[in-house]
C-alpha cells in the first residue's frame, strides 16, 4: 500500500506539477544555475548508468524504468536495443515519444503506468534513474526482487546517497508547504540497502557502482548483477 501511495504522489506532481519544468530540464532550453547543475548531473549520470551496459545492444530487450522525458531511451535505442519505455506520467512519456528520432521509433514501445507491471514482460537489462529515489529501502527491496525474476542480465538504478549534505536538504525541504514540494526522496545508505534486497528474496549481489555530486543533483548507482 506504501508503494501505490508514493506512486500516487509521484505521478501527480510528474504529470500535473512538474511537467513544463522536466521539459525544460531535459532540454537545451535556458534554465536557471541551480537546474543547470542538475541537469550535469543527470547528464554525468545517465552516462555513467550507460557504462554498465553493452555498447552493442543490437538484438536485447530493455526497460528503461522511469523514462521521463526519454533521453536514456533515445541513447538506448541508438545502440541498438529494443526499448520499453515506460513512466508513470503519461505527459513525460509523450514528450519522450515526440523527441524520439524518427528512424528509432520503431525500435520503442511507449507506455505509462507502473514500470513493475508483469504485462511489461521479460528483459535483458533494466536502468531506471532516478525512478525508484521517493521509496523505502524495502519497497526498493521488493521492486528489485520484482524485476529481477523478469531481467536475464543486470538491473541498474539510482539512489539518494545518505550524506550529510544531503541529509541538511532533506530536512530543510522539510520545512516548505507539502503543496510547494516534490515527492520526497528518501536517502539510503548502501549496506541497509543491500540487506533489505536480501530480505526481499533477492538473490544476486547487489553493488554500489558510483555516486554523482553536481550542485543540487546527489545521486548514486547502483547495480544488481549476476
Amino acid at each position: 500500500m506504501a508503494y501505490d501511495q508514493t506512486l500516487s504522489r509521484v505521478e501527480t506532481y510528474f504529470d500535473k506539477t512538474a511537467t513544463k519544468t522536466w521539459e525544460a530540464l531535459t532540454s537545451d532550453a535556458p534554465v536557471s544555475k541551480i537546474r543547470e547543475t542538475v541537469r550535469a548531473g543527470r547528464d554525468k549520470m545517465r552516462a555513467l548508468m550507460l557504462s554498465r551496459l553493452p555498447v552493442d545492444l543490437t538484438g536485447q530487450r530493455v526497460l528503461d524504468a522511469g523514462c521521463g522525458a526519454g533521453q536514456m531511451t533515445a541513447e538506448l535505442a541508438a545502440r541498438g536495443a529494443t526499448v520499453v519505455a515506460v513512466d508513470i506520467s503519461p505527459s513525460l512519456v509523450a514528450i519522450a515519444q515526440k523527441r524520439l528520432p524518427d528512424h528509432h521509433q520503431a525500435q520503442v514501445t511507449f507506455t505509462s503506468g507502473d514500470m513493475l507491471s508483469d504485462t511489461l514482460g521479460l528483459f535483458d537489462h533494466v536502468v531506471a534513474m532516478d525512478s525508484l529515489i521517493y521509496y523505502t529501502a524495502e519497497e526498493i527491496g521488493a521492486a528489485l526482487a520484482t524485476l529481477d525474476k523478469r531481467t536475464g542480465r543486470n538491473i541498474v538504478f539510482t539512489v539518494a546517497p545518505r550524506t550529510r549534505a544531503l541529509m541538511a536538504m532533506w530536512y530543510a525541504g522539510k520545512l516548505f508547504p507539502r503543496s510547494d514540494r516534490s515527492p520526497t526522496m528518501v536517502p539510503h545508505a548502501t549496506a541497509p540497502l543491500i540487506a533489505a534486497t536480501k530480505r526481499c528474496g533477492v538473490m544476486r549481489p547487489l553493488r554500489p557502482v558510483d555516486r554523482v555530486k553536481s550542485g543540487f543533483y546527489f545521486s548514486q548507482a547502483m547495480e544488481l548483477r549476476g
